[in-house]
């Protein structure tokens, strides 16, 4: 009888343990944005991404990482409260590269139940116009 009112007892012990934790959650209004067609000559390009916090704990962006060195992301530093919005500014740099259409992936990564985030630029650089190349 004792075991059964121990192990009842750790039971109950352990589950409120599991709710007591609280997350943090990262919610994008987009993964991904479409910068659309630009010129080779106006290679520089931003976007935001806006987020909220619908978790119910302090979010933190730890690290950000993009998919290749043209494409930098800058990122709140602060805590993000339960319920706050943020903006990650996306920079996209086509100098120097080929035309064409093109995809970068950002990592985000937080303190969140789900630690890795993915958001996505994408766009079509085209070549400067013949009337310019002339001049």
């Amino acid at each position: 009888m004792k075991t059964r009112l121990l192990l009842f007892i750790t039971l109950i012990a352990m589950s409120l343990g599991v709710q007591a934790k609280k997350y943090p959650q990262i919610k994008f209004e987009k993964t991904t944005i479409d910068m659309g067609m630009f010129s080779m000559d106006n290679p520089v390009q931003k976007c935001v991404f806006k987020f909220t916090n619908v978790g119910d704990a302090k979010l933190v962006i730890n690290q950000v990482h993009a998919s290749c060195g043209c494409t930098v992301a800058e990122y709140p530093k602060d805590f993000i409260a339960p319920g706050a919005s943020g903006e990650i500014t996306v920079t996209y740099d086509g100098s120097n590269k080929m035309p064409g259409r093109f995809k970068k992936n950002i990592q985000i990564f937080t303190n969140s139940k789900e630690e890795l985030v993915r958001i996505f630029i994408v766009g079509d650089m085209t070549d400067v116009p013949v009337s310019k190349k002339s001049k």
